[in-house]
């Protein structure tokens, strides 16, 4: 049997016939019990809320109940229980109930970026609704606040609904309704929101900006209040204020644009009115070009991310590689976590940003990129995408234009004007010149080539070579596509002009991913400085800046093909990932002292030739030099928040080596703990075995399972190697290792393992076990020894010009000011943390600093009285409150850059207290709500946060008089913080410790 509450009260039969329920009295009786099916109503409520103030004796009651248990029958038993009543059914069968699960379920597939299960649960949710929550029992007391509570529900869901259909680009139809919504609830700021993100998705930026005056009118007049900081936010977006950090830019042209303008003109156009476009064409025929003029000449009224996918040679890797050319990275204070995904960041980060996205080389990732272009599209409303590709992506709604070869015309100005950069005061009869582009098919990258030879040879001398090559050329594979042959044709010319040593140098050169300084190409093509600039003379090079090359991608594939014909692959690469390797392990120690920011810029310069060699020594396989590597590189990847980046090889590695790794890493880690050689790999592989493991954890949920398996063998080879007085090799492992340990059940042996290394010879290592030390001393309640070792490590890290590890040290040293209340000194320390991660580029680590400084600026140590006042408030000064709140809103928007779900829930936690503070009950529930969505219970760094949350939402249920609500928050309090005796670990106000320990001493 089914019972309905969402409109009048009515009950069905399991096929669909409904209950003769009887009169108005009975459909009372039946809707009171169902308020909270399966509690128990008292009698004396039943009767006073059947009639208020009327006199329905305990007989006339009785006899209800009894006429209402006969027309329900057997399915729906009614039972007496002490002095009243309950009815015996499942809440499913409620539709309130099951109302309120699919609403539920709607909202969290929308908070994990799923809008086409979230629209289908919440339609279903709101289909339930017949007509307004009891109808009919106006005058019950008890009925009247169970429907205001289902009506607000109701509209959150449908706010929930209406966002999940905007991300799906359902922005039209949403227009009219959102409007009417809008009208009917005029201080809803949620609904005007989306009015004006839906407006602005639709071109109508003034209207958009009208909603959001005329809402802020509203709030003035009735409320007396301001927007709220999103709303303001998204008002900023609006006036089209440039985002931070600014996305990558087309790449800046050496050389004159030649024979397309009608063409930038038609595919600019097209752009206005299509958010895909797709430039298709043989390789050669200048798609890139083409598309660098389109976004850079201003064609886009919105700002520009330029991707170049070439250097991929994974499609798994394209998400990754849209994050870094939005200039968005993970945290460098702690490793990354949660279940937030490269593709959940990207949809975070453009969800409400006007961008237009150029993915550039799509062909030999082509099926994963149009996979999420169409995924960013559906959720992006405001994100154009202007793609080169040898084929379609194959997307409903994707505008194709075929880049043709040059015209005759074109094709000859663009010889010419190449030819004379190549050879000064150059001449030629216009009959050679066309002789020659249309012996090249007018491909401009043709053209590009031959003419650059124009500095060695004269162009009669040309045009005699040129008949010859292409005819050996179009004596290639009949099955291969034409147009293939006609660019290999090109390319082979050129490759065949070269000398010997020039193709060895330029066949070796394709092993790089992204490019190579000219250190790098000297060492592992083993040529010369003479060969190389030769090489880009030629334009078989091309200068990238910063003393780097690059190679087309086209001339890279045919190197590649020429590269495996000499058998000279394995050579190549083992060459490239032993620079790589010695280049890492150089680099490293400077990551933890006064070079680091420039050794970072080093680095992040080669990432992806250091993924390019972890996967050759795994693929090799070269066990040995893919475990060297992941440890090499391993305190770059973690201090710019890219450990997740290499965990699926890392994983890929220690399923290769097996199940005996941690133990053979056991037996021969301590004998070459000492080992610090970079010219040789070490005899044992135990250290570089357990920063394996952490980096294989690193990748969230897939990492899991390999923690679990390889964490104790891994802690016992990191033991070995760090025996307290001798230095192993990767001191980051000893923090990581701690903070990965921090939220296991037993984590003492971790904290053991680090803090045994305050006598370590290795400077950076003894800072980090005086930084251990002092939680140790503050979990044993000894404040002043935990502060001077806090202290002592952040000197340790301040001596060595480490900006990571004096950041994390000042963090703390922060909250333990503020705990004592010394808000100056707290907020003075925050301040220089956040310019060191300012200066590391961490948008994450910011954020996290920017809450923590709020937290200060809001005062901690408040608390709601009974009536939702506040007493004893050090924050309760109206300019602190209003930088608190800046602070909260700073931070929420650097999240929301960054794509960072747990950094946004703990700014819009803070936002939840300052609301709390002034007494808002309503916005803090809504907020603390929405927080807790967000923030990842699985790192040790979130926690406070997610306990704060719960406590927050405890103090709002107890200023409502909600004793058995807050009661339970706070029980949920304690038991993410780990146990009541670690509450005071937390940071938390001492109010709220305490009222968190009541309600677990009465549990």
């Amino acid at each position: 049997m089914r019972f309905g509450i969402l409109g009048e009260t009515r009950a069905w039969y399991d096929d669909g016939a409904e209950v003769p329920l009887g009169g108005p009295a009975r459909r009372a009786l039946l809707a009171l019990l169902l308020v909270r099916p399966g509690e128990v109503v008292s009698a004396d409520r039943l009767a006073e809320e059947l009639d208020p103030g009327g006199a329905v004796s305990a007989h006339a009651l009785q006899s209800q109940v009894s006429r209402l248990r006969t027309a329900l029958g057997p399915a729906a038993a009614i039972e007496r229980a002490g002095a009243g009543y309950r009815i015996v059914v499942a809440p499913e069968d409620v539709d309130a109930c099951r109302f309120e699960r699919l609403a539920r379920e709607g909202r969290a597939a929308l908070g994990d970026g799923d809008p086409g299960r979230a629209v289908a649960l919440l339609r279903e949710a709101l289909g339930l609704w017949r007509g307004p929550a009891w109808d009919g029992l106006d005058g019950s007391e008890t009925a009247r606040a169970a429907a205001v509570r289902l009506e607000e529900l109701r509209l959150g869901a449908l706010e929930d609904r209406i966002e999940a259909e905007l991300r799906l680009g359902e922005h039209r139809a949403a227009v009219p309704e959102l409007r009417e919504l809008v009208g009917r609830h005029p201080l809803r700021e949620r609904l005007a929101g989306l009015l004006m993100r839906a407006l602005f998705a639709e071109g109508g930026q003034a209207e958009a900006l009208v909603v959001f005056e005329e809402t802020r009118s509203h709030l003035a007049e009735e409320l007396g209040a301001d927007p709220s900081a999103e709303l303001a936010a998204l008002h900023r977006e609006l006036l089209s204020v440039d985002p931070s950090p600014s996305p990558a830019a087309p790449p800046a042209q050496l050389t004159s644009f030649v024979g397309r303008d009608e063409e930038v003109a038609e595919v600019a156009e097209l752009l206005r009115v299509a958010r895909l476009v797709t430039l298709i064409g043989p390789g050669g025929v200048g798609k890139t070009r083409l598309s660098v003029e389109v976004a850079g000449a201003g064609a886009a009224r919105d700002e520009v991310c330029f991707v170049e996918l070439a250097p991929l040679r994974d499609g798994a890797d394209l998400p990754q590689a849209l994050l870094g050319a939005l200039g968005l990275r993970g945290n460098g204070l702690q490793p990354q976590g949660g279940p937030t995904t490269p593709v959940d960041r990207l949809i975070a980060a453009l969800s409400g940003r006007m961008l237009l996205l150029v993915l550039d080389n799509c062909e030999h990732v082509v099926e994963e990129a149009a996979a999420l272009a169409a995924r960013l599209l559906a959720t992006c409303p405001r994100l154009r995408v202007l793609a080169t590709s040898r084929e379609p992506l194959g997307i409903i709604g994707e505008h194709v234009r075929q880049v043709r070869p040059l015209d005759d015309e074109a094709a000859a100005r663009l010889f010419t004007d190449r030819a004379a950069a190549a050879r000064r005061g150059f001449t030629a009869d216009p009959g050679l010149v066309r002789r020659v582009c249309a012996a090249l098919d007018d491909l401009p990258l043709a053209i590009e080539l031959v003419a650059a030879r124009l500095r060695t040879l004269d162009l009669d001398d040309l045009v005699g070579r040129l008949d010859d090559r292409l005819g050996v050329a179009a004596r290639g594979s009949r099955t291969a596509d034409g147009r293939h042959r006609t660019l290999r044709s090109v390319v082979a010319w050129s490759w065949d002009l070269l000398s010997e040593s020039e193709q060895r140098a330029a066949r070796r050169f394709t092993v790089f991913a992204g490019g190579a300084s000219a250190e790098a190409a000297l060492r592992v093509c083993g040529t010369d400085g003479e060969t190389l600039e030769s090489l880009a003379d030629k334009s078989l090079l091309e200068p990238a800046g910063g003393g780097r090359y690059r190679m087309l991608e086209t001339i890279r594939a045919y190197g590649a093909e020429r590269l495996d014909e000499a058998g000279e692959r394995d050579s190549a690469r083992g060459a490239h990932a032993r620079y790589f390797l010695e280049l890492a392990r150089t680099a490293d120690p400077h990551l933890r002292g006064a070079g680091q920011l420039e050794w970072l810029r080093v680095l992040a310069a080669e990432h992806d030739n250091l993924l390019a060699a972890l996967r050759w020594a795994i693929e090799a396989p070269d066990p040995a030099t893919a475990l060297e590597l992941l440890a090499a590189a391993s305190t770059y990847l973690w201090i710019r928040g890219a450990a997740a980046s290499v965990a699926p090889y890392a994983i890929t590695l220690l399923d290769a080596l097996g199940d005996t790794a941690g133990e053979t890493a056991g037996d021969t880690a301590g004998d070459t703990a000492g080992d610090t050689a970079s010219d040789t790999a070490p005899d044992g592989i135990g250290e570089e075995y357990a920063v394996c493991v952490l980096l294989a954890a690193s990748g969230s949920a897939p990492g899991r399972p390999v923690w679990r398996r390889h964490r104790a063998a891994a802690e016992q080879a990191l033991a070995a190697a760090w025996p307290g007085d001798r230095a192993g090799r990767y001191p980051a492992a000893l923090l990581l290792w701690l903070m990965r340990s921090a939220s296991e059940s037993d984590p003492r042996g971790a904290f053991a393992l680090v803090s045994s290394q305050r006598d370590c010879p290795e400077p950076w290592a003894r800072a980090v076990a005086w930084y251990v030390s002092g939680f140790g001393s503050l979990g044993e309640g000894d404040a002043e020894a935990g502060e001077r070792a806090l202290a002592t490590a952040a000197e340790g890290f301040r001596a060595l010009g480490d900006r990571w590890g004096t950041a994390l040290a000042l963090d703390v040293l922060a909250g333990l000011a503020g705990g004592r209340g010394d808000c100056a000194r707290a907020i003075a320390l925050t301040d220089e943390a956040l310019a060191l991660t300012g200066e590391l580029g961490a948008l994450e680590d910011s954020a996290d600093l920017l809450v923590n400084r709020g937290d200060l600026l809001s005062g901690r140590d408040g608390h709601l009285d009974d009536r939702g006042g506040h007493l004893d408030d050090r924050g309760d000064q109206p300019d602190d409150r209003a930088a608190a709140r800046a602070d909260y809103a700073s931070a929420a928007d650097l999240a929301r850059r960054a794509g960072s779900s747990t950094c946004l829930g703990a700014a819009l936690r803070g936002l939840g207290d300052i609301a709390a503070l002034e007494g808002d009950l309503d916005e803090a529930e809504r907020l603390y709500g929405e927080a807790l969505e967000r923030i990842d219970p699985h790192w040790v760094k979130s926690l406070g946060n997610r306990v704060r949350t719960l406590a927050g939402l405890g103090r709002v249920a107890e200023a409502r008089g909600a004793g058995p609500a807050a009661r339970k928050r706070y029980r949920e309090a304690a038991e993410a913080a780990g146990g009541p005796d670690r509450l005071h670990l937390m940071g938390l106000p001492a109010s709220v410790v305490e009222s968190v320990l009541e309600a677990v001493s009465r549990r």
